[in-house]
């Protein structure tokens, strides 16, 4: 995790705070500033935790024992671990050593709920199958030792996310975990829309442990550099702030299904769908299907329209900006009317034509979503936003775009350098349709299969609940075409 600083800390004087301890032999300095835990242990080098990152302080009079544990990266590029230490407190120190542990954990939990209460579904066959054995080893110890109850159910079979999500005691958890691929938040997002009370169950914050083989939600939460690491993921659970998103109403032979991240026709359904026998590859799967796909390089047969908002790049980057540039605290969204009522009502009727614009291009994929990652190399919507109430849509023509030119692009698909790209159509919509004009295709919704079959897509502006840490989509993205000038 990024050290971070989410909020603004009372200044004081550290004197008083700044005290030694005895752990495992070694004298330890513990000095608590306004923004970091800095820890010496020895004669070692100081390191510094975020207050971010510190997760539990206590100190046991009766033993004289300072407890702290905190999650830190031990290598430059290698995961978050958990640290614990108990070091033991000289007498005169004792009443210091209570204040420093009070006070750490005042400030790293400021605005933050102390022992969240945490549903947690696991599925055991998610991903490359590991599920299990990694919530055992990393992700319950963080969660545990962070003081949250956990109430943890493994799924055995397709559904059972969906009904646990449908049935889902409302005010009784302050956050549902899902620790699997984006396939589990699929379900799990579809059983709050058949609660009983569907808005106020989508106000239940929803985190992804990432375990499943894209992990594109992770990714676009904790970024590239934490999006597969699950301590990481833990520690957003433990702290992160609810964050309004939008969500998607895919309708689909008269059947209304919510979808949070993307839906795909052509080349990118392929490549996801074309290569289920090859879960236990990964992420890796996905560039293997890539250059299959390259391979046949056929056209996608469907006839696109959409409701244009905005599709000048510029100002789509521009937006993007200033939003990035606002405070958290302007980004606060306000508190949600009515959360008892039912789902928003479709505003899109299945035959309006007024205003809805058809892309008349032969297209090599389509692809529309929320959220910058899709995988970890591919940053396919680097200009969508959490809750602008649009759909980002991207269109590959094949006109004057060769097997090469997609090569060629592609190098730059982890940090969204194909937007810039001239045959590459991107633009926001209210909602669009497909129409198939053949009869056999693939299309994925958020990575799952459904029939190659006429459907239409609207936004569901801010209806559902994520916990971030940053309050915006961690995924940095720059204009390439200002850099090479």
């Amino acid at each position: 995790m990024a050290e971070l600083a989410p909020y603004a800390l009372p200044s004081t004087s550290m004197s008083d705070i700044d005290i030694e301890a005895q752990v495992h032999g070694k004298v330890t300095r513990y000095c608590l500033t306004s923004t970091a835990l800095i820890v010496t242990i020895g004669n070692k080098k100081s390191q510094t935790v975020p207050l971010h990152n510190v997760i539990a302080a206590s100190y046991h009079p009766d033993v004289r024992l300072l407890k702290v544990a905190y999650v830190l990266r031990k290598k430059k590029k290698g995961p978050l671990e958990l640290v614990y230490l108990d070091g033991q407190v000289e007498e005169s120190r004792a009443e210091a050593a209570g204040k420093l542990a009070k006070t750490m954990l005042d400030w790293a939990y400021k605005d933050i709920k102390l022992n969240r209460r945490l549903k947690v579904l696991i599925n055991p066959h998610g991903g490359v199958g590991k599920a299990v054995a990694v919530f055992n080893k990393l992700v319950e110890p963080v969660l545990r030792t962070a003081g949250c109850s956990l109430d943890v159910v493994y799924t055995k079979k397709t559904g059972d996310a969906y009904e646990v999500a449908k049935s889902l005691p409302l005010g009784e958890f302050d956050a549902l975990l899902s620790v699997s691929g984006d396939g589990l938040i699929h379900e799990v997002l579809n059983g709050f829309a058949n609660h009983a009370y569907p808005r106020k169950a989508f106000q239940t914050p929803v985190a992804p442990i990432p375990t499943g083989s894209g992990n594109g939600l992770s990714l676009n939460l904790l970024g590239t550099e934490d999006g597969f690491d699950v301590v990481a993921a833990s520690l957003n659970a433990i702290k992160g702030s609810p964050m309004p998103v939008d969500v998607f109403s895919f309708t689909q032979n008269g059947k209304q299904t919510v979808s949070f991240m993307s839906q795909a026709l052509g080349l990118m359904a392929d490549l996801d769908l074309g290569t289920e026998d090859l879960r236990w590859m990964g992420d890796s799967r996905f560039m293997y299907g890539l250059f299959r796909g390259l391979i046949k390089f056929k056209s996608c047969h469907i006839q696109l329209s959409y409701k244009v908002v905005e599709q000048d790049k510029r100002k789509m980057f521009d937006n993007l900006k200033s939003r990035r540039s606002q405070t958290s605290s302007e980004l606060i969204p306000p508190e949600i009317q009515d959360a008892d009522s039912s789902l928003p009502k479709s505003k899109v009727s299945l035959d309006e034509t007024e205003g809805w614009t058809i892309f008349s291009e032969p297209l090599l994929y389509l692809y529309a979503g929320k959220g910058p990652y899709v995988a970890r190399d591919f940053m396919a919507f680097p200009v969508s936003l959490p809750d602008d109430g649009l759909i980002d849509i991207v269109a590959q023509s094949t006109t004057n775009f060769s097997r090469t030119d997609v090569l060629a692009s592609f190098g730059g698909a982890p940090k969204g350098d194909l937007y810039w790209n001239d045959s590459l159509h991107y633009l926001k919509a209210e909602a669009y349709r497909i129409k198939p004009l053949s009869k056999k295709g693939y299309l994925s919704i958020d990575g799952e299969s459904y029939p190659f079959e006429e459907f239409q897509v609207e936004v569901l502006p801010r209806l559902a609940t994520l916990l971030s840490s940053y309050g915006y989509y961690n995924a940095p993205f720059d204009d390439v075409k200002a850099s090479k000038q």
